[in-house]
């Protein structure tokens, strides 16, 4: 069974080039520029994982998380952030966040991530 996966990050290169590293392996279900949209994305699309920047505009990526979370503690989020946000990462942890990459996002480092938070 193909596993479903939903993008979010404000920005469209960076829904772009994760799209390409993951769309092979996994079902690409949606793209969201920010957590609102993102939240009502879930709801729709029940993905099994979720890529998720923490800095954007209207709700960020630890609030969004966070909902997601309440909705179905089961869902999978990898937290997509730049190396000088680490308290923001620590948030997204509390939040439920099951894993994280930094920016610039690398292949290897992204397929790995998600493939281990889906194998928790």
């Amino acid at each position: 069974m193909t596993r479903r996966i939903l993008i979010v990050d404000d920005s469209g290169f960076q829904r772009t080039l994760i799209r390409g590293i993951l769309e092979d392996d996994f079902e690409v279900v949606g793209e969201a520029e920010n957590g609102s949209e993102a939240v009502d994305l879930f709801e729709e699309t029940r993905p099994d994982l979720v890529t998720m920047d923490i800095m954007m505009p209207d709700v960020n990526g630890i609030e969004a998380t966070s909902d997601i979370k309440e909705r179905d503690p089961g869902t999978c989020v990898v937290m997509c952030t730049s190396v000088e946000q680490r308290d923001q990462m620590r948030q997204a942890v509390r939040a439920g966040a099951d894993g994280y990459v930094t920016k610039p996002v690398e292949e290897e480092t992204l397929r790995s991530e998600v493939e281990n938070a889906l194998a928790s």
